[in-house]
């Protein structure tokens, strides 16, 4: 194994755009930077190629698979630049003594002002207005208030919880499904989901994995009219229903920011009561310059103090660190 290896690979797509001081920091430990030369969603061999000398990798959205780790022999920290790590595998981390991080807080604020954006834009119909008036169609749709609608809240976490926060003003009857959240938190009612679905005008869905939830058997529980929204994990809601769920008028609408597959390039794209995003939850300068502020931190707190033989084991605590061996 090579000794004083230095290279740090940052996978993102525009790490360090709007604020450099992350890369400076790195750069004065004395660590050399590489970035992402594809600007998109790395693929494994991609990241393989890119990271099979590095010691340290601040990582998006890609697949991080046991394959993948282990054909990086000399990776010791990986430090997640936003708040999921479902695209991690954290058993293979575990066994092969990486230790992980996450950003959880950083990008809470900007996915739940989107959510909340998002919801007003569907309701009013803007983006198809917007596109009318630019194609020299001049037309009034009829939309609907956001006021007083029941919102109902799939993962009460720090991003489902800002968002029940941000829609106070409007007046929203609000109920949450989490099965990690006891009922009457922040005031609101917990539901199962199959009820949260029967019950809701607006369905949005915050969690942090991206196991199919949203199915055949739970859309046919949506009442006729309902919009639905996505900004968590692409896969949450299945796209083949929700299209022809969509097509057919059943739901009024629906926004979806984040894919199974993306660039995403699929049937939702011909239909005008979707908002389709390019997965932006977290593009808010602000929250963007302080998500990788984090996960910068959290990389040379976990490269501290490391050689290239260290793998004691090291407790998880409560500053982003996720997983160790």
């Amino acid at each position: 194994m090579k000794d004083n290896i230095k290279k740090i690979v940052i996978s993102t797509t525009s790490f360090a755009e709007y604020d450099n001081l992350p890369v400076e920091l790195c750069k004065k430990r004395g660590y050399e930077v590489f970035f992402n030369p594809h600007k998109r969603k790395v693929k494994p061999e991609e990241l393989i190629d890119l990271s099979r000398d590095a010691i340290g990798l601040i990582a998006g959205t890609e697949a991080i698979s046991e394959s993948v780790l282990t054909k990086l022999p000399h990776i010791k920290v990986i430090s997640r630049c936003g708040s999921g790590i479902d695209n991690i595998d954290l058993d293979a981390t575990k066994s092969l003594g990486i230790k992980v991080f996450n950003t959880p807080d950083a990008p809470t604020l900007a996915v739940a002002e989107l959510t909340v954006g998002l919801m007003l834009n569907l309701l009013r119909k803007t983006c198809q207005m917007n596109s009318d008036t630019k194609n020299g169609i001049w037309q009034k749709r009829m939309g609907s208030l956001l006021y007083e609608k029941r919102v109902g809240i799939k993962g009460f976490g720090r991003i489902g919880r800002k968002v029940a926060e941000l829609l106070k003003p409007f007046n929203c009857e609000i109920a949450y499904a989490d099965p990690n959240v006891k009922d009457g938190l922040l005031g609101f009612k917990c539901l199962s989901l199959e009820d949260l679905l029967a019950w809701a005008d607006i369905v949005t869905i915050h969690v942090g994995v991206g196991k199919k939830l949203i199915g055949e058997k739970e859309f046919k529980l949506l009442k006729k009219g309902t919009w639905l929204i996505n900004t968590s994990r692409g896969g949450a809601v299945d796209e083949s229903i929700l299209y022809e769920y969509l097509r057919s008028g059943y739901l009024t609408g629906a926004a979806v920011d984040v894919f199974e597959d993306e660039p995403y390039i699929g049937p939702l794209k011909k239909l005008d009561n979707i908002i389709l995003t390019p997965h932006i939850g977290s593009y808010a300068k602000e929250a963007r310059i302080e998500m990788e502020k984090q996960a910068m931190e959290n990389l040379l707190k976990g490269l501290k103090g490391i050689n290239n033989e260290d793998t004691k084991a090291r407790r998880k605590d409560s500053e982003g660190f996720v997983s160790a061996p």
